[in-house]
């Protein structure tokens, strides 16, 4: 229990012990859960590895919430390690730091063979399950809230117009290249209403296949083609690269690699956007839930390792926006809607993969809302002409809900 005694002050945890004690920490208010441990091995591993432990210990029902939700206790340990001196995530030691890298090469993370087998337990899940939390496009990254109380849905077509407005699509037939398309959500926006012709790689077959009935579907199979093939294959030329959400799959050892392959894809006065989640601290580790039930293979880039890759690679960085909280209330809305259609879940996968996928999405939102997770957008460049000298074109595209034709 020493644990928890030693930083809870914010909010109020309730912990019965394996033997029936019950441990209370914090002050009456919110945020407030109740927990038993059913495991007196629990007592020890929570100390000694917590950030697998809670979670695990959920997932496999030796950890139970008596009152309130996993998502209520999760965030009292985050606003409490938020604010205190033991919130020292892996990220913060720089030697903890300098060893994830080398864990990083000897597992060969971001290889071709194991960034194949990775998108299969991820994305190649059930696309029921997909259909049970995300919105009706299939948008399975940060939305953009421009007011707290926007539908996901809105929020969805605002993130991917705030990405078309930075990615300065100024006439039609602009070829465009989206890096991970996902279900090609993104990829038939961009052909819809800027008249780009847009070819779409994955690693996933279930995302692969959907995206093209998608486009066939919305009768726009002649300007968007999807492709099952990893970025290090591509050998096209384009005016725009676009990529949300897949710099997390990379691979530290890969990120100069991966600015590279960019900088070769783009024409001279080409522009590329990336969206990724990153870590605000020092380089390290994802939570070891996260990697090995979730996203195996992931790393978090922190603004410092991408900076120097992208300056290696001989691109200039013509833009930069944090987006901070936004991925919490995307989260929110994901775990809320999970929630309420749990029964299809359970049919789908069990209940404790349905304790698995909550246990993820509580974690991720506290860590977004309370920890050291952000959001960046980087727009980069191979020239300083390829982008006008100030951001208004960005607003004035989205404020007119169309590309800015800009005068030669």
């Amino acid at each position: 229990m020493k644990l928890f005694r030693s930083f809870i002050r914010v909010g109020s945890l309730r912990v019965v012990d394996a033997a029936g004690r019950v441990h209370t920490f914090g002050e009456p208010g919110r945020p407030a859960a109740v927990v038993r441990l059913n495991s007196r091995w629990l007592h020890y591993s929570l100390a000694f590895n917590p950030g697998m432990s809670i979670a695990k210990a959920y997932m496999d029902g030796t950890l139970t919430i008596e009152e309130g939700t996993f998502y209520d206790f999760f965030e009292v340990l985050g606003r409490n390690a938020g604010r205190s001196s033991l919130h020292t995530d892996v990220g913060q030691n720089p030697l903890l730091a300098a060893a994830a890298g080398v864990i990083d090469w000897l597992r060969g993370a971001g290889s071709m063979a194991m960034s194949r087998k990775n998108v299969k337990l991820h994305y190649d899940l059930s696309s029921r399950l997909y259909d049970l939390f995300l919105d009706c496009d299939r948008q399975y990254s940060c939305a953009y809230f421009r007011s707290h109380g926007d539908a996901l849905e809105a929020a969805q077509v605002n993130k991917v117009r705030h990405i078309m407005a930075k990615l300065l699509l100024e006439r039609p037939g602009m070829k465009v290249l989206d890096i991970g398309s996902g279900w090609g959500g993104l990829a038939l926006y961009i052909a819809r209403h800027a008249g780009a012709d847009v070819t779409g790689i994955t690693l996933s077959t279930e995302q692969l296949t959907m995206s093209r009935d998608r486009a066939k579907q919305a009768e726009l199979a002649t300007r968007v083609h999807f492709e099952l093939r990893d970025y290090r294959h591509e050998t096209g030329r384009y005016d725009r690269v676009v990529t949300v959400g897949m710099l997390e799959h990379v691979g530290r050892r890969n990120y100069v690699r991966y600015f590279d392959k960019i900088g070769s894809l783009l024409k001279p006065d080409g522009v590329a956007l990336v969206h990724s989640v990153a870590s605000r601290g020092m380089p390290g580790p994802i939570n070891p839930f996260i990697e090995k039930y979730i996203f195996p293979g992931a790393y978090l880039p922190s603004l410092s390792e991408v900076f120097a890759a992208a300056e290696r690679a001989g691109l200039i960085v013509t833009d930069v926006e944090i987006l901070r909280l936004h991925y919490a209330e995307t989260l929110r809305h994901w775990r809320q809607r999970f929630m309420a259609h749990l029964d299809e879940a359970r049919a789908l996968y069990g209940e404790r993969f349905c304790r698995m996928w909550e246990a993820y999405s509580a974690m991720c939102e506290v860590g977004f809302r309370h920890l050291n997770l952000i959001v960046f957008q980087m727009q980069l460049a191979k020239q300083h002409a390829a982008v006008p000298v100030t951001r208004d074109y960005m607003f004035e595209a989205e404020r007119n809900e169309g590309p800015i034709l800009r005068a030669i």
